[in-house]
């Protein structure tokens, strides 16, 4: 059992996060983020991920930290879950179509934290959250989970191309974290993370 629970509270945001890279388990989020709650809902959907996510932010403000925290905290749980990495498959790649977008995601959860995101909304908010913010979102995510992320899409519905995005990457990372059977290495030539 892989399951993970992270918590961060600051002046800002007090953020829970439960994941379990082992098969669905369920998705329950609660941002108060109407659109964010289903776009990380997606992403545990598509990964087959367990994934609990409860937060409160100063939304009077903006979404900003609330989504960045969120971020962290989904990063350290994945980190904690990985462990040293030992049977995982480490890489994976996922590409979503939905209607007129396409998002290409590719993982390397290697213990190295680095994000490519390539693309553009044309609009300045998504949902309600400037669009800003979700490359920002992975960002946090990925360095603190230790994940090197190509994420890539293309489109003309700003709606369409995030939640094409928030799916290849939960694909991605259930394939990325899901065991080799029998194999109980670490994946790397060095031995280590």
């Amino acid at each position: 059992m892989r399951k993970a629970e992270q918590k961060r509270t600051t002046n800002e945001t007090d953020v829970h996060v439960v994941f379990n890279p082992d098969g669905l388990k369920g998705c329950s989020v609660s941002t108060g983020i109407p659109f964010f709650d289903h776009m990380l809902s997606a992403l545990g959907r598509h990964g087959r991920i367990g994934l609990e996510v409860t937060a409160t932010g100063d939304l009077e403000v903006d979404t900003h930290h609330t989504i960045e925290d969120i971020g962290i905290v989904l990063g350290d749980a994945i980190r904690v879950s990985t462990g040293d990495g030992r049977g995982i498959r480490r890489f994976a790649h996922a590409i979503v179509p939905m209607d007129e977008s396409r998002a290409t995601v590719v993982l390397d959860c290697g213990g190295r934290g680095y994000l490519i995101f390539e693309g553009k909304f044309t609009g300045k908010t998504i949902g309600g959250i400037d669009a800003d913010v979700f490359e920002h979102f992975f960002y946090s995510l990925c360095t603190r989970a230790g994940i090197t992320a190509h994420i890539l899409f293309i489109g003309r519905n700003d709606h369409h191309k995030c939640e094409a995005v928030f799916k290849a990457f939960g694909i991605a990372l259930g394939e990325a974290l899901s065991h080799r059977g029998e194999d109980d290495q670490v994946p790397s030539t060095k031995g280590t993370f």
